[in-house]
This record gives C-alpha cells, structure tokens and sequence, in this order.
C-alpha cells in the first residue's frame, strides 16, 4: 500500500532566502513559484519522485504540519476511499463538490486524497499518474474525470 514519503511542506520565514539555500546550497530543481500565496515548490530527486512545498508564515507560525504517503495511483483511485471509511477516518479533497473522491492535482499530475491522524495531522495518499508534469497548470486541482478528459484534448 504505502510505498514512501512523496512530499512535505515547510513554513520558512524569508521565502527568497529559503529559495536561494535549496537551489544553490542544496541543488534541488524549483518547478513552481507562486507570489501571491509566498509558495514555491522543489523536485527532491527527479522530476515527480518526491516534492517540497517552501511556504512564507511569520517566525511563530512555523511548523511542520503535512506529510504524503506515495502509493500506487491505481490504489488511491480505487481503494483508498474504502480504506480510509473501513478506519472510520475523516478525508477530504479541494474540490469542494461535496464528492468523496479523491481529486486530481494538474501540474504534478497526480491522484491524492487527504486525512487526519489523532493529532489533526494532515496526512495523505498520494499516485503520480501517467504523463508529464505541467508546472503552467499551476495549483489546479481537478476530479479524476476531469483529468482524463483533460488528457485527451492535449493528446
């Protein structure tokens, strides 16, 4: 099921200054920058292997409140809704449909559903798809189907 460690978030103080340390000190390819929400996003490894989100907060808000799991995309789109109800956790996606699905982020891509652990930790699963990233579809997030249809118009 869980095959490793796909993402995780940072609060950073100074974006620009964070930004400067993971691309020259530490080597990483940013793939994403969004000014208006102080964002930018990091490969670890290659391209869709593992991801780092750098995020602006004030110095009192910085924490460490999210972690993906990498698992097989087909598992996500299939089972990970009925494991999550057999566990009686909570999940949620960002499509706000009210749907209980999970939701497809467009510039990865890939298929990811979120939920808590006890603490109120965000936790996730999370499936590269087939196909190539797209860093011009921004943070879109977009049903499985949507996706699909989505893939077939640039084909």
């Amino acid at each position: 099921m869980i095959k490793g460690l796909f993402e995780t978030h940072l609060f950073v103080q100074d974006l620009e200054k964070s930004i400067d340390f993971y691309t020259n000190v530490l080597k990483l390819e940013q793939y994403l920058y969004e000014d208006e929400r102080r964002v930018a996003l990091f490969w670890i490894g290659k391209p869709k292997q593992a991801m780092l989100g750098l995020w602006e907060k004030p110095k009192e808000e910085i924490d460490v409140r999210h972690f993906a799991f990498e698992c097989d995309w087909e598992w996500v789109l299939n089972d990970s809704i009925p494991f999550l109800k057999s566990h009686n956790l909570n999940f949620w996606n960002f499509l706000n449909d009210n749907s209980e699905q999970p939701m497809v982020f467009a510039n990865i891509p890939a298929i990811a559903i979120y939920f808590s652990d006890p603490d109120g930790h965000y936790l996730e699963f999370i499936g590269t798809l087939p196909g190539k990233h797209k860093p011009e579809k921004g943070s879109l997030v977009i049903s499985y189907e949507e996706w699909l249809e989505m893939e077939k118009n640039e084909a």
